[in-house]
């Protein structure tokens, strides 16, 4: 499996210095990628008095990943990234598509776009989306940037875009980018053994849940006739409770049940996810560091 982390800019901040660093030591103590949230507009929460303070509001940064990771493809070798996850639906399709293909090739093909639906029908409103379709359409908008990756030239007629013969450039010299799925909706499986590379979940605990989801994915898939090992499954854990031995168990769970890729969170703190204490970046280090002397010959 390979270990990412997901990049802590909350609690660390997003100066240009703060981030290249943090980078820099997640590449060398070994982690094999870096993910990055995604979120648009923030809400005034104080004009909003029933506002669920679980969720982020305009207080919390979020760095646009395209220009994160852009930004830090020149600072590191060979670190992978990947949106965990970006709002398809709410940003026009061509331009995540052009957006995209020039990332993979200024990094060199070290990127994956983790997509989703999203939940915030105010950063639609702002971004001039419909939120009401966001799932019917994101699943039209990941066949326009496939077709675009693929073809120099591409003519789309579909419910929701219209392209005339044309192309972006550059493409992604593979002629695709990886498109991981993130959510739990009930559509989401079956889009992802159509069209998805992979998955990224993080609501299920390490148990039977899991395997029973993971299963009915599987099952889709081959329906599809695509062979599961085509489908990766990156799941989230964290470190802000258990001990060494809790966290090694727990990757061997998801070693067991199939998954390619686990993600070291240190902020999330919902379902059975738990935040670390400290919030500088010397103590988000700190928890990466002991989380994979831990578990490292586990993966």
């Amino acid at each position: 499996m390979q270990l990412g982390a997901l990049v802590p800019l909350g609690d660390i901040g997003g100066e240009p210095s703060v981030v290249r660093d943090y980078a820099q030591a997640v590449e060398a103590m070994g982690y094999d990628f870096l993910e990055a949230p995604d979120h648009v507009l923030g809400v005034n929460a104080a004009s909003r008095a029933d506002w669920d303070m679980s969720r982020n509001t305009s207080k919390d940064l979020f760095h646009d990943p395209f220009v994160l990771f852009g930004f830090l493809a020149g600072c590191t070798r060979k670190l992978g990234f990947s949106t965990g996850v970006l709002i398809l639906p709410q940003r026009q399709t061509v331009l995540v598509a052009k957006q995209a293909a020039s990332l993979d090739v200024l990094c060199g093909g070290r990127f994956r776009l983790g997509i989703g639906v999203g939940w915030n029908e105010v950063e639609f409103v702002g971004l001039n989306e419909n939120f009401r379709n966001r799932g019917r359409r994101s699943e039209e908008q990941v066949q326009v940037m496939q077709a675009l990756w693929k073809q120099d030239h591409v003519t789309f007629n579909g419910r929701y875009h219209t392209i005339d013969d044309a192309g972006i450039n550059p493409r992604p010299p593979s002629g695709h980018v990886p498109i991981w799925f993130g959510g739990h909706h009930d559509a989401t499986l079956p889009r992802i053994a159509k069209w998805g590379d992979g998955w990224m979940p993080n609501a299920y605990p390490p148990d039977h849940t899991a395997l029973e989801v993971i299963g009915k994915l599987h099952a889709l898939t081959r329906a599809e006739g695509r062979e599961p090992a085509a489908i990766g499954i990156e799941v989230w854990t964290s470190c802000g409770t258990g001990t060494p031995a809790d966290w090694r168990k727990e990757v061997a769970f998801w070693k067991s049940a199939g998954a390619s890729h686990i993600c070291l969170t240190t902020t999330f703190n919902r379902r059975h996810h738990h935040r670390i204490t400290g919030h500088a970046a010397a103590d988000h280090l700190a928890a990466l560091r002991a989380y994979r002397d831990a578990v490292a010959d586990a993966l």
